[in-house]
């Protein structure tokens, strides 16, 4: 997105930042504003022309926050097996800027995963946002999926929801379900807020179930679809306004 703001100091109109933001052509994002889906730091916007500081209004688009800073970068990468979650690592091995260290703009990852996890890593420079999702008071929920030795007895979602204890303190998880298995080898996935290092390998292996692979597969209301591992794509905008409400802001 570009707007040529540093020689205006009114700002931009309001239709620019919103076809800057991909919500259409000028006409387009005129025709929301009429319509009365716009608001700007939590007013209805009821006339065209209107300008705004892109770097610092909240700009929402039926009822959903657009991110609308010009140089904000937010990218979904699937971060593969053997790749830790650092942007460099002392022991050289493969870490995230191989994926991203082309960039300009120095991106924060949020939400580590071991290097023999696969699955969701977000990146972001939105600073506010980054802190929100790391941060446990915010409580944004993840999904895995794991592959374990089998058979799994009815009773353990119960016991995993009800809470395990572990050596740093009791764990509860959200929401428990087997997905397939053949022979011995059961795919089920996991649902927790928990942030906690090696979290859901360890829960599982306390109920009896060390894990032999795991995939982390939504970060709040974003999920990998058919990413592959190695892949990314940029978020649209319908994802970045739920990761906003998601975190409050």
């Amino acid at each position: 997105m570009s707007y040529e703001f540093d020689d205006n100091p009114e700002g931009v109109r309001l239709q620019r930042v919103l076809a800057a933001a991909g919500l259409g052509s000028r006409r387009a994002c005129e025709q929301l504003i009429e319509e009365g889906r716009v608001e700007v730091d939590d007013k209805l916007v009821v006339v065209q022309g209107m300008r705004v500081d892109p770097k610092k209004a909240v700009i929402k688009v039926d009822g959903l926050r657009i991110a609308s800073a010009p140089n904000h970068v937010y990218i979904v990468l699937n971060k593969p097996k053997g790749v830790v979650s650092t942007m460099s690592d002392p022991e050289g091995r493969p870490s995230l800027q191989e994926y991203v260290g082309d960039r300009e703009t120095r991106l924060f990852h949020v939400g580590r995963l071991d290097a023999d996890t696969e699955g969701l890593i977000l990146l972001t420079n939105d600073g506010d946002l980054a802190h929100r999702l790391s941060h446990p008071s915010f409580e944004v929920e993840k999904t895995y999926l794991a592959e374990v030795t089998g058979p799994v007895a009815r009773d353990v979602g119960k016991r995993l929801k009800q809470g395990v204890e572990l050596e740093d303190g009791l764990v509860q998880i959200d929401s428990f379900r087997l997905i397939s298995q053949v022979g011995s080898r059961v795919m089920v996935e996991v649902k927790l807020h928990e942030g906690r290092k090696h979290v859901v390998r360890r829960a599982l292996a306390e109920v009896g179930h060390p894990v032999s692979q795991l995939v982390r597969t939504d970060l709040g209301p974003i999920s990998l679809g058919n990413l592959r591992p190695g892949k990314q794509r940029k978020l649209s905008q319908q994802e970045i306004g739920a990761l906003y409400r998601a975190v409050g802001l």
